[in-house]
């Protein structure tokens, strides 16, 4: 194995690890405060449906025979770039981002305080009901589609690759939509008080990594089709890291003072950890 091919396995498990922290931070700080005053249920909601579309369209890339010869038919030969990490990352990313909605949705079993980012709002509503309408469209077609099962239908023809591609960029479409809602919250509080700074270190860090492991494989395998072929993977660490550039200038610069760091600080260092402090200090 070359340097090269050490350093993609290693920046795909680092940017795992890292994009997997990232979904801690914010329920902890939930739990600690007995409250999701701040912060929006929209967040977690809509990255329920991403994580489910990722998950499925990594899934069939990695292990399905047919949507990989589709795939080797239209991108002259090659295999996805989808690691077995994606695929652990993807459902790992769901199940967090259940647990974490029914925080906002269902505060009395978790002892919150009703808040008012408990109600998903129309826009993100709007969203996740217009692209599950878009893939099962998708699907009717390719389900009509002679060519469908073809191992050499990449051509011009309709093939259960376009319908994986159609499920995949659900989790782009969501990755491109769901920080607004909590850029917009902040901006209107003009404080980050009860969203989680970390989660996005945590998630920018993923990010840089993440588009260099998609990077080195592409050099690899001397095709950028590895990520003209999965524009998905790609796009997901660039929009997050514009994203999470904006949520750091709102927490460090904008909205610096005002916004419970210390709060946050103690509510994941737990009790034993804020009585530590105090003696220190």
């Amino acid at each position: 194995m070359s340097l090269l091919e050490v350093t993609s396995s290693v920046f795909g498990w680092v940017y795992f690890i890292c994009w997997s922290l990232s979904f801690y931070p914010q329920s902890m700080l939930n739990f600690s405060r007995k409250s999701t005053s701040g912060t929006t249920v929209d967040f977690p909601l809509i990255n329920c449906l991403g994580f489910l579309s990722y998950m499925v369209s990594n899934y069939a890339f990695y292990y399905s025979p047919l949507i990989r010869a589709q795939y080797a038919s239209r991108y002259h030969g090659l295999t996805p770039t989808v690691q077995f990490n994606d695929i652990t990352f993807a459902l790992h990313g769901l199940l967090l981002s259940i647990i974490t909605t029914s925080q906002y949705i269902f505060p009395r079993a978790w002892g919150f305080t009703p808040s008012k980012g408990n109600k998903p709002s129309r826009f993100i509503l709007g969203i996740l009901f217009g692209c599950i309408v878009g893939v099962v469209l998708v699907i009717f077609i390719v389900a009509g589609s002679p060519e469908r099962n073809s191992p050499s239908g990449g051509g011009h023809a309709w093939v259960w690759l376009d319908a994986i591609y159609a499920i995949s960029y659900v989790k782009l479409i969501v990755t491109l939509i769901k920080y607004t809602p909590q850029v917009l919250v902040n901006y209107r509080n003009k404080s980050t008080k009860g969203w989680s700074i970390l989660q996005i270190l945590l998630d920018f860090t993923g990010g840089v990594l993440s588009i260099g492991q998609q990077g080195i494989d592409s050099w690899l395998q001397g095709d950028w089709s590895g990520i003209t072929g999965n524009p998905v993977k790609f796009a997901l660490g660039n929009v997050s890291m514009m994203y999470d550039g904006v949520f750091m200038v709102q927490h460090y610069v904008l909205y610096k003072g005002a916004d419970g760091k210390g709060e946050e600080r103690e509510g994941l260092l737990g009790e034993e950890g804020r009585d530590e402090e105090r003696r220190i200090e």
